[in-house]
């Protein structure tokens, strides 16, 4: 059902999952994206999360949005291809996070190297 009021839909969340890194800067471009999401979107709540190496995990970031009280999460892996990460564990992942938290919807987007807009924008940068 649509929200019609004028307060805005603060039931909806998304996690940027990325692969993490032990350098802390290596952070910072997924952190980047967050903060412009939250620009333009300020009514959905957005977090990053790591496969390994950095924290919080996928089901760190998961559990502080239901406690938001987020009822639908997207998920977007932040991968510039599928590896054995995106193939084999983030499924498994998020079967886990439907049977911690049946109540909310969890949805999840291809790998963001798989986007057609994202393939033509780093084309366009790299003929720049």
């Amino acid at each position: 059902m649509k929200n019609t009021s004028k307060q805005p839909d603060l039931t909806r969340g998304t996690i940027l999952l990325a692969h993490g890194s032990r350098d802390p800067l290596w952070r910072k471009p997924i952190e980047a994206v967050a903060e412009q999401m939250r620009a333009l979107a300020p009514a959905v709540h957005v977090r990053c999360a790591y496969l390994e190496l950095s924290t919080p995990d996928l089901p760190a970031s998961a559990a502080q949005l239901v406690t938001l009280g987020v009822t639908s999460i997207t998920v977007v892996p932040v991968f510039f291809g599928v590896g054995k990460h995106a193939r084999e564990d983030l499924p498994l992942l998020m079967s886990a996070l439907r049977a911690t938290h049946p109540a909310v919807t969890f949805n999840l987007r291809p790998a963001i190297g798989e986007e057609a807009q994202v393939i033509e924008l780093i084309a366009r940068i790299a003929l720049a």
